[in-house]
């Protein structure tokens, strides 16, 4: 992405721009430019930030992220472009805005009193708890510090690695190990594997992983509940900082618990009960809306049955269905990719069914033809999660780790790596929910094979779209709509 950054000639611009307020800045005939100043004489915020389900990813319909918006919206206020640096760890964002680089870091930033000393924070966005993590059926659950054995691991520099320190102070016994080599995330990883005991990691993120690791378990927590904010350089005038404060403030509570259940929403995962919801829908909803899968089915020649199978994991083939993240309709398609599809009315359910076939199809045929049937057919699902420029970026992945690209057994092996920094900062697309897509992909194919056992009708065979159904003209495609990223 940086690469890409690089090639936009008014990013260019805004560096010799820079340069300029710098030299002002440092004449003692001209009067002392503030940072809104430069900000506006910029024409861009330059946030520091992580790839992260908590702070920014590439969605399906582009840059998303609790941060992300929150940061989008304070560029939108002040008047300029938002432009994202991208660095690796927290530590490196903060890093970002104490040399400069950047003006902001927000990267799920605790405020502690080590970072409290070297920068300033803006009031919180949200409120996270450190908690230590182990492995059910694995190592055994401590109650307390005193019973921490061997195999804890954190993150350098990390806020986990400063609570523990602290905690040493009551408990001279207890012993870690700092790694450079991984981030949260991925020790979580480490410990759902049983590759380590213990680690340290924010409640949020715990809750994240936990619906892909249900084996993770929280044993006890490490500390008070922590504010995370955003960080901003010391020693500077207070004129941004009082824009963002400004800015922040005008948020109110609830909406910032609503942006945050927008993002960290539930995972549905197809259990006995769902096996039992999908049996009732298929006798209460299915029969109003099963002509129009069949009609989609036949026009874009895909067995209408894996059309119903999406639409259930969307919607449950609720048609005025909509999600905390603004997606509408049995299909669930967000404002962009409806415009991009034609369909005016979301929540019509013949709309939506065949906008979602037709996106599906496109997807399908996008996949090379390389890829034999089903696999195709899964990672186009893969790609209808998640976006079709990561599912290139895992197939890339794929390949490098010794795979084969062209089979979804290895493709969803691989899918976790999106969420890992040391996999995902070599991909063009960067961070994405990769556990999500193997968990919908997986949910799909499980209500698929429901309603082949209910119907057993014969399947209808997946075609070329060129044989079904005439090219028409598409604008721009949504999915390749980027910000900034320096």
């Amino acid at each position: 992405m940086r690469e890409e950054a690089a090639r936009i000639p008014w990013l260019r611009l805004a560096g010799w721009t820079l340069t300029l307020v710098t030299l002002m800045t440092m004449s003692t005939c001209s009067p002392r430019v503030s940072m809104i100043e430069q900000v506006q004489a910029l024409g861009m915020l330059r946030v520091a930030t992580i790839n992260s389900p908590t702070t920014y990813y590439e969605g399906p319909a582009g840059p998303t992220g609790f941060e992300y918006e929150l940061a989008q919206g304070l560029a939108q206020e002040l008047g300029v472009e938002l432009a994202l640096v991208i660095v690796a760890t927290p530590g490196e964002a903060l890093q970002a805005v104490q040399t400069g680089r950047a003006h902001i870091a927000a990267a799920g930033l605790s405020i502690t009193p080590l970072r409290s000393v070297a920068v300033q924070f803006s009031r919180p966005i949200l409120s996270v708890t450190p908690q230590l993590v182990y492995r059910m059926g694995g190592s055994k659950k401590p109650d307390g510090p005193a019973e921490i054995g061997d195999g804890l691991v954190v993150a350098r520099h990390s806020a986990g690695a400063e609570h523990l320190a602290l905690l040493k102070q009551r408990v001279p016994t207890l012993k870690w190990t700092e790694t450079e080599d991984a981030e949260t995330e991925e020790l979580l990883l480490k410990v759902a594997n049983g590759e380590i005991a213990y680690t340290v990691a924010p409640s949020d993120v715990v809750a994240i992983n936990q619906r892909y690791y249900p084996q993770l378990r929280v044993a006890f927590d490490v500390a008070e509940k922590q504010d995370v904010a955003w960080a901003l350089a010391l020693g500077a005038d207070g004129t941004l900082f009082n824009r963002v404060q400004h800015y922040l403030s005008g948020i109110s509570e609830s909406d910032l618990a609503q942006l945050r259940d927008r993002y960290f929403g539930h995972v549905e995962q197809v259990d006995y009960l769902g096996a039992v919801a999908l049996a009732e829908h298929v006798e209460t909803r299915l029969p109003k809306y099963r002509p129009l899968f069949e009609k989609a089915g036949r026009k874009f020649g895909m067995d209408w049955r894996l059309l119903a199978a999406i639409g259930y994991q969307e919607s449950h083939w609720d048609p005025a269905a909509v999600s905390p993240t603004g997606v509408r309709g049995i299909m669930q398609l967000t404002a962009q990719t409806a415009k991009f599809l034609n369909v005016a009315n979301r929540e019509d359910p013949a709309q939506s069914i065949q906008g979602g076939a037709r996106y599906v199809r496109r997807l399908i045929d996008l996949v090379p033809t390389e890829v034999p049937e089903p696999d195709r057919t899964w990672l186009a699902l893969a790609a209808y999660n998640m976006g079709y420029g990561h599912l290139l970026d895992v197939r890339d992945l794929t390949r490098r780790r010794g795979g084969d690209p062209s089979r979804w057994v290895d493709i969803r092996a691989a899918l976790p790596l999106l969420t890992q920094p040391r996999w995902y900062q070599k991909t063009k697309h960067g961070y994405a929910r990769g556990h999500e897509a193997e968990t919908y992909v997986g949910n799909v194919r499980t209500y698929y094979d429901m309603l082949v056992y209910l119907f057993g009708d014969a399947p209808q065979q997946t075609l070329p779209v060129e044989e079904v159904a005439p090219p028409e003209p598409e604008p721009e495609d949504p999915l390749n709509i980027r910000t900034p990223v320096l």
